[in-house]
């Protein structure tokens, strides 16, 4: 924290596909974003919303770290909020690779701490993917994925 009462905020950018997506295709889905405050990276996958120390996962450091701004949401008051995104629209059994995934929440939680959005190119990728007949052709495959780079469930469940 600054002496203003002001919290960084990153977005942290994984390339799950250790630059493979960017050489072969850009059909390939390859992102994985979390946010990082509080002394804390925090990221939703298919067991619900997870936290660990930044560059915490066996993903290691991040390929890219995007500075979103400054938080005035104190550390009690954003846990409260991502408590009850953990019991609603952010549980486990909500995940989706295309629709609802760790960029969406990644976006949400921006926004909520900073009123910015994080890159478009990130959430837009699942639309471009779905508008190919190569996505279209591994959708009912890719809908079965579930992105897990490890962390803690913030509501202790697994």
């Amino acid at each position: 924290m600054d002496p203003s009462g002001s919290y960084p905020v990153k977005l942290y950018i994984y390339d799950l596909s250790r630059g493979m997506a960017r050489q072969l295709s850009p059909v390939m889905l390859g992102e994985h974003t979390a946010i990082v405050v509080h002394g804390k990276e925090y990221f939703f996958v298919g067991e619900g919303i997870n936290n660990c120390p930044p560059g915490g996962t066996p993903l290691g450091e991040p390929d890219s770290v995007v500075d979103m701004g400054f938080t005035e949401v104190p550390a009690e008051l954003f846990m409260e909020y991502l408590t009850s995104l953990a019991e609603s629209t952010y549980r486990g059994d909500k995940y989706n690779l295309f629709e609802h995934n760790c960029n969406s929440f990644s976006n949400e939680v921006a926004q909520f701490l900073t009123g910015k959005k994080i890159p478009s190119y990130i959430t837009d990728l699942p639309s471009e993917v779905l508008s190919t007949p190569f996505g279209q052709a591994l959708r009912p495959l890719l809908d079965s994925v579930v992105i897990n780079p490890g962390g803690n469930n913030i509501t202790g469940q697994r």
